[in-house]
């Protein structure tokens, strides 16, 4: 079928916001927007695709972190460094126990928009739209601030932009070479737990580079020590903004989505004859698609057949996210189907979306236990049905936030207040983060040690 980046236009667009008050101006700002320098380029999503080949056969495993939602009001060279220095934290711990390469995609440089349950939002009688990203509309509960407005969509191009190059100095320019990994520790994660166990690894790994100088191995001249490989991820929510940033590549003539290296489609906007679906089916980049309850086996397969008729592997990471009490009835059918149709995928586990709740005093938060139980049951299913689990997607931030609750860190349902800080849902703050790691590194190295090469007990 005949595919163009505006073909997505004749089918219907779940949760894309019709309610501009001046389409025209809308209008304008995409098509201003579509003769913007793209933010990534075509060589560097064809190298992802590659990487998540290998985690597809068992030979890596996929870390894809960062904010809910980025916003305006915390975008800060800061707060990037500290969401980057963490992740880069998480690998190390992973690399160590599953002794495999970790594929790092962040949720940061256009994850703005966020589709929502309800469309308007009521507080002391007054009702208002829903805040739906600062690419969209203010977080503000003012009638003025949840009107969209076009010209956010240029400013978060601008702020994408700027994080990415921030992120490519980082990853590039020294920030990220493993001679510096004592350095990368967050002053609040010191003297706890996670601080104490990740300085033990940074002293073997400072040891070991050691060792191979002596040996005449000049670390610093093995690009792999000296850099990493970092991409950008976010949810294809706002079509528009995608087709105006979907380029021709010159070297072969595909399509690419230059706004990320990998887009996903969430729970909510992968109807067969949708919008989101026909959009992401004709561009080359890596696709994932979030699988809930509410994903049936064969419509599970309709959708690979959509998004990749040539079961091309590196192109499909399936993201679960059915909460800790659903997994173990939802996610094997899933499996069964795809492994009988032969499909090439990457499995992963998105433990934080089926996990929300509401404490009484109104914050919408998540349990650490929660989170650590359905990742557990997502290895567990991957096993028992012969499927790799190859990945985890997290909601975290560098930053010391009190969003989720409990954790080594014990945070109560009373700190929530203090450092509550997300425009959207909770967030894992640091050591939170990087104590899922080193249990999931755990596991990874207990199954690596029992029987080297098959799939990870959790």
């Amino acid at each position: 079928m005949s595919w163009r980046p505006d073909s997505w236009r004749a089918r219907p667009a779940l949760h894309v916001p019709t309610d501009y008050p001046d389409p025209a101006a809308l209008s304008a700002v995409e098509k201003e927007l579509s003769g913007y320098p793209p933010l990534v380029f075509a060589g560097e999503v064809r190298t992802l695709r590659s990487s998540l080949a290998s985690v597809a056969r068992g030979e890596a495993f996929l870390l894809q972190g960062g904010d809910c939602a980025e916003s305006f009001r915390e975008f800060h060279p800061n707060n990037i460094r500290d969401t980057f220095r963490v992740i880069l934290q998480m690998s190390v711990a992973l690399t160590f126990g599953a002794a495999m390469p970790v594929v790092k995609v962040g949720r940061i440089a256009g994850q703005f928009a966020k589709p929502r349950s309800e469309p308007i939002e009521t507080r002391d009688g007054v009702t208002l739209p829903s805040y739906r990203g600062d690419i969209i509309n203010g977080m503000e509960f003012t009638p003025e601030a949840r009107v969209p407005d076009p010209q956010r969509i240029l400013k978060a191009y601008g702020q994408a932009a700027a994080t990415l190059n921030l992120i490519r100095a980082f990853a590039t320019g020294g920030y990220a070479d493993l001679h510096n990994v004592h350095r990368w520790n967050l002053e609040f994660v010191s003297g706890n737990p996670q601080g104490d166990r990740y300085r033990e690894i940074a002293d073997r790994i400072s040891e070991t580079l050691m060792f191979m100088e002596a040996c005449g191995v000049n670390g610093k001249e093995v690009r792999s020590v000296r850099e990493v490989e970092f991409y950008t991820s976010h949810e294809a929510l706002l079509l528009g903004v995608e087709e105006a940033m979907t380029r021709v590549d010159s070297t072969s003539g595909r399509w690419y989505d230059t706004s990320a290296h990998m887009i996903w489609i969430g729970d909510r906007t992968r109807q067969l004859d949708g919008a989101h679906i026909e959009f992401c089916r004709g561009v080359e980049n890596p696709i994932g698609v979030k699988c809930g309850p509410s994903l049936n086996p064969d419509e599970l397969l309709r959708i690979l057949d959509v998004l990749n008729p040539k079961n091309e592997a590196g192109r499909i990471v399936l993201i679960a996210r059915f909460g800790s009490k659903k997994v173990g009835a939802g996610l094997p059918p899933l499996i069964r189907a795809v492994k009988k149709a032969g499909r090439e995928v990457v499995w992963s586990c998105d433990p934080m979306h089926g996990n929300i709740m509401k404490t009484d005093s109104g914050y919408k938060t998540r349990r650490f236990e929660s989170i650590l139980e359905e990742v557990g049951a997502f290895f567990d299913v991957c096993r028992a049905e012969g499927a790799y689990p190859g990945g985890v997607h997290f909601e975290m931030t560098g930053q010391n936030v009190t969003e989720c609750l409990g954790g080594a860190v014990d945070i109560s349902e009373g700190d929530l207040s203090s450092r509550y800080h997300t425009h959207c849902d909770p967030r894992l703050n640091a050591s939170q983060a990087l104590e899922l790691a080193f249990i999931l590194a755990d596991r990874l190295k207990v199954a690596r040690d029992a029987q080297p090469g098959l799939v990870v007990n959790a």
